[in-house]
């Protein structure tokens, strides 16, 4: 039996022009574009029983429902998720251990994937599944496969800043001057990573002088990066800590007037990681198989338009259509650090917390 479906991508940004992004390199076309809507056409095998898959997901629901739904709708196969944060997820997993239900663990960033797989509980991934990315946005290992890459980067108000008002280096804003201007989200596991990443370059000195320091400048806390981005779109606070993605969601419900613009850091330190969301199999899984099938489906054509034209993230495969408002990952200058290097993120999550920063 088959099945066809369809995808449609809509490239749809078509009036959202970013007219304050001036000056930071890397940055942004300030034309408007007018992208057609792509449709890809997918006829997929369906055997008589296709079984069943559970994912527990550290990505939110809101994202990744949808391109899960297409995964069950083309295979037939009975897909059941659990949501939740990538630590808790990945806390739940190491409880867990061998009788985890879970087929797949599905993790919005590398340092969760790396817990997981340094617990031995992730099987090893076929090569050519891996060789459908680049190798530095896979395990090392081969234990994990990325599926989107987002990038780090500081946003900011554009009715009290401008790109020339704002450091080259994230350390800066451990200055007096910033006191009380900044919004971060401390337990977001993108956050958790990226100060990962400072101690892998920087130390653990060092890092812990920059949490003190931003901690002593007195931040507004948020749960989540959507938080950030809210608040220094209505002047709570002037700048935030995100990844580059929340941006144009925003934009793409409120128009190229939501006064928040992404400033992308150019001095190549951990605050311009570009990371990557990626999924694992569980060596005990009940459904091997369609594990691997789900891994396929997200590294498809179909899946990696999705994420490039609805929630605005880097795709990792060839001949996926991007925005014209993402700056290119060519264009970031982004650290020289393996993502498989950032597995520590209970360390750091110890760091932030002894720092005081609590939402």
């Amino acid at each position: 039996m088959s099945r066809k479906f369809f995808a449609l991508s809509l490239l749809l940004v078509a009036s959202l022009v970013l007219g304050a992004c001036a000056a930071p390199a890397p940055q942004a076309t300030e034309v408007p574009v007018a992208v057609e809507p792509e449709v890809v056409e997918v006829e997929v095998e369906v055997p008589a029983d296709p079984g069943s898959l559970v994912i527990y997901s550290g990505r939110s629901e809101s994202l990744v429902a949808p391109i899960i739904q297409q995964f069950a709708d083309a295979t037939g196969i009975n897909v059941e998720v659990r949501y939740g944060s990538t630590a808790e997820i990945a806390a739940a997993l190491l409880e867990e251990g061998a009788n985890s239900p879970a087929d797949i663990f599905y993790a919005q960033d590398p340092g969760g994937l790396g817990a997981i797989e340094d617990a031995g509980l992730l099987a090893p991934i076929p090569a050519d599944t891996l060789a459908k990315v680049a190798p530095g946005f896979a395990s090392p290992n081969g234990a994990w496969v990325g599926i989107t890459a987002r990038a780090r980067v500081v946003v900011y108000n554009t009715g009290v800043l401008s790109p020339a008002d704002l450091p080259a280096d994230i350390r800066d804003f451990t200055n007096p001057e910033w006191n009380g201007r900044l919004g971060l989200a401390p337990t977001n596991a993108s956050f958790v990573v990226m100060v990962t990443a400072m101690r892998q370059m920087w130390g653990e000195a060092d890092t812990e002088a920059w949490l003190a320091g931003i901690a002593a400048n007195n931040p507004t806390y948020y749960s989540g990066n959507g938080g950030v981005v809210t608040a220094v779109g209505a002047g709570e606070v002037e700048v935030g800590f995100v990844n580059h993605y929340y941006l144009y969601q925003f934009m793409a419900e409120q128009g190229e007037s939501f006064p928040v613009r992404n400033h992308y850091l150019s001095n190549g330190g951990p605050e311009s990681l570009v990371m990557v969301s990626g999924a694992g199999i569980l060596a005990n899984g009940a459904n091997q198989d369609n594990a691997q099938r789900f891994l396929d489906f997200m590294l498809s054509t179909v899946a990696q338009q999705y994420f490039a034209s609805r929630t605005f993230e880097y795709p990792l495969v060839e001949g996926v259509a991007t925005s014209s408002l993402l700056v290119p990952l060519a264009e970031i200058n982004g650290p020289d650090i393996s993502l498989g290097s950032l597995s520590d993120v209970s360390g750091s999550a110890a760091l932030i917390e002894a720092a005081g920063m609590v939402p």
